[in-house]
């Protein structure tokens, strides 16, 4: 298991994404239990897993495929997640056939969100007994349709990609996810190196409380942050009200069930070397919760 000294100082990830924006955006970083004992490092999904694998960083929101993969090192928050019961509207799959067509077809990925490309497979191949040929590109609407039938693209690309005039056929994998297993998906999930609880009990607790702060004040009034995503990203007020209201930041039972219903899929398909449990921080102690009711009927 990899560490790497942090000089007593616990590092934080923080996704350049703006969905995980409510639960950074009032951190009250600047008060004094929090000063020369927590930074915040910002990062693309992909190098955040990759830091917080190697111990590069002690926690942060990681991709929930990436808590898969490597889910001995880590606990996750409770309470804290970017998960949706249907609607995301940043995971879209745009494409010119239906579905049933496109699972034989071909779709070019982006290379930023293990999650949500095995998201898609699951659904293109399981639910729709496809086997389509895929192919990895950089996050252009455009050029990556000219290449392929269809076309993935995540977070702040799919919300500009969807206010061109495409043309193309869209699918919401949030929406598809919940047609399919009735289910809710978690996108991104808040992992602490186990590391890290063992070294900074009490701060893990502050911190934790900080980013239930920010949640709370950031969903009560997303004032703030509407109009920074207007100005750093565009589209009206109205959209981004829609955008932050229709995405959830619990995560509870009904979260971990979905997303141990994606794992269970995952691990069939074999994405997963094994079966994944959800290990769940609390100030008492870490626990497994029992979700053996999750699986629906197939």
């Amino acid at each position: 298991m990899t560490n790497i000294d942090n000089n007593g100082i616990i590092r934080i990830g923080k996704i350049k994404f703006t969905n995980v924006w409510p639960l950074f955006y009032y951190f009250p970083l600047q008060r004094p239990e929090f000063h020369n004992k927590v930074s915040f490092e910002e990062q693309v999904p992909t190098q955040l897993n990759r830091a917080i694998a190697e111990g590069s960083i002690d926690m942060g929101p990681i991709s929930s495929f990436e808590y898969g993969a490597n889910f001995r090192d880590y606990l996750l928050y409770p309470d804290m997640s970017v998960s949706a019961h249907g609607t995301v509207r940043s995971l879209l799959l745009f494409h010119r056939e239906p579905l049933d067509k496109v699972a034989n077809g071909s779709v070019s990925l982006p290379t930023t969100s293990a999650t949500t490309v095995n998201l898609l497979k699951i659904i293109l191949e399981k639910f729709y007994g496809g086997k389509p040929a895929y192919t990895y590109a950089a996050p252009s609407l455009g050029d990556m349709m000219n290449q392929t039938d269809a076309a993935l693209l995540i977070g702040d690309d799919a919300i500009r990609a969807s206010w061109e005039k495409h043309g193309y056929l869209v699918t919401d994998l949030g929406e598809e996810w919940l047609r399919q297993t009735g289910k809710w998906m978690s996108f991104a999930v808040w992992a602490v190196r186990k590391q890290t609880v063992e070294r900074y009990p009490e701060l893990v607790k502050r911190v934790f409380d900080g980013f239930m702060e920010s949640k709370s004040k950031s969903l009560a009034d997303p004032s703030g942050m509407i109009g920074e995503a207007v100005a750093a990203i565009g589209g009206e007020e109205s959209y981004w009200r829609t955008y932050f209201g229709g995405l959830c930041y619990d995560f509870g039972r009904v979260q971990w069930e979905g997303l141990q219903l994606y794992y269970d899929y995952a691990w069939e398909m074999g994405f997963l070397p094994e079966r994944v449990p959800l290990q769940i921080w609390s100030e008492s102690g870490a626990y497994r919760p029992d979700l053996s009711a999750a699986r629906v009927n197939e």
